[in-house]
């Protein structure tokens, strides 16, 4: 969410950013939210003024009943009656129009950095750079569920009969290696002095609609029946929600966290769940990276997150590459984003596998979360970030057919085989 003041005094540049990210049906969204701050001000304002006329007014009745002018006094009384209603009327319209403001605030796109690549879609992502040579094997690589099925590694059958599609059971040595490289994951950032957590995996609305916007909550969020809360659709809501409305000490910066949850989606939208494949479904676990520093360091920081994420991809012998998200593929509150894409010898191509974000501060301004100055006291608002080490079962596709063998084994990387008990190879049953 925009700061109010920037959005008053930049009215051109905040339109010409909407018009960047191609939403110009929000265009008109930028001259009502002035129009109504205006009347907000005036209304602000005139109360003000109403509050001095009363309280200059209530101290002359005492005044006037002290000298005995009874009927002067309760015609004082009655003006100050009159002052009391029309200023509860003026309280109920700044209130009524301050929470407009905010209901458009949330809606106009937060300010893209400049150095995003400008374009319509994800199909105008721009790729940045390659880490590990793409191979692509001498046998045929088959599809990730065929490749599991062989090891007796999944049973999705089973899981439609329970759940519908889009769920899994994963069994034998094939939920070893999914657990093992979550544990893996986690060992991987503490190494890299990250702070694990593990947080609530549900959530209140304030908190949703404090760290995603309105068109992500409606097409990712479950809510539970009858109760204010959602399932997380990743550990991120509840990190950073864990500091709503709090002020940070400057000398504590940066917090850098490590989250293990569970992650539940709708996945509305062109994509669907898959029939038979855990790429994308309504349920899966991950490993998530968090920090919450200053607004000077956040970029440094950025550039730290993913290569995190490249790292740890690389020590599993998997390749991958960045691609730097365009304008038009930009969640609302973000400030820049790029994704890490894994290479996939079946289809000799890359996908998705994370995706690391600088939220400036967007959810820090919905979530009330500032820092205190260490020399002065003064109060600003924290920059946040997240970025994906790990998730599978989407991660295990990559890891399957990179470390596949021709007679249908896999290979377990130097890096993994402590957390599979000093196994080598996952035989085929």
């Amino acid at each position: 969410m925009l700061d109010i003041k920037f959005l008053r005094s930049n009215p051109e540049a905040v339109k010409e950013n909407i018009r960047k990210k191609f939403q110009e049906q929000k265009l008109p969204l930028v001259d009502e939210v002035i129009a109504l701050d205006k009347e907000f001000r005036n209304a602000k304002l005139e109360g003000d003024r109403l509050r001095a006329e009363r309280k200059a007014k209530s101290k002359l009745i005492g005044g006037l009943m002290a000298k005995g002018n009874k009927e002067e006094a309760e015609k004082t009384k009655a003006e100050v009656t009159a002052l009391n209603e029309a200023l509860v009327a003026l309280e109920t319209k700044e209130t009524e129009v301050q929470q407009k403001i905010r209901e458009i605030m949330l809606i106009i796109p937060n300010m893209i950095d400049e150095s995003v690549p400008i374009g319509k879609d994800d199909s105008e992502n721009v790729e940045l750079e390659r880490f590990g040579e793409p191979f692509v094997p001498d046998f045929e690589v088959p599809y990730h569920v065929d490749i599991m099925e062989k090891l007796k590694g999944i049973d999705l059958d089973a899981a439609r009969k329970t759940s519908g599609n889009g769920f899994y059971y994963l069994c034998g040595d094939i939920a070893r290696l999914h657990s093992s490289i979550l544990s893996y994951a986690r060992d991987f950032m503490i190494n890299r002095g990250f702070t694990y957590y593990i947080p609530p995996f549900m959530i209140r609305s304030e908190v949703v609609t404090g760290v995603m916007s309105f068109d992500e909550m409606s097409d990712m969020m479950y809510k539970i029946e009858g109760e204010d809360l959602y399932l997380i659709g990743t550990s991120e809501h509840s990190m950073i929600g864990r500091f709503i409305d709090t002020i940070l000490p400057e000398e504590e910066l940066p917090y850098t966290l490590t989250s293990y949850s569970p992650c539940f989606r709708k996945e509305v939208g062109a994509h669907g769940i898959e029939e038979r494949g855990v790429y994308r479904i309504h349920q899966f676990e991950k490993q998530e990276m968090i920090v919450v520093c200053k607004p000077e360091e956040s970029m440094q920081w950025f550039e730290t997150l993913w290569k995190n994420s490249v790292d740890f991809f690389r020590s599993l012998d998997i390749p991958v590459r960045t691609l730097e998200c365009c304008s038009g593929d930009l969640a609302d509150l973000k400030v820049k984003s790029l994704d890490v894409e894994a290479w996939s010898p079946r289809q000799k191509k890359y996908f998705e596998v994370g995706s690391c974000s600088n939220l400036g501060d967007a959810q820090a301004r919905r979530l009330g979360i500032r820092v205190k100055r260490k020399e002065d006291g003064t109060k600003y608002l924290a920059h946040t970030l997240n970025n994906t080490v790990v998730a599978p079962p989407r991660m295990l596709i990559a890891f399957l057919e990179n470390n596949l063998n021709a007679d249908g084994s896999v290979r377990i990387p130097v890096a993994l085989r402590p957390y599979m008990g000093g196994m080598e190879v996952i035989p085929v049953k």
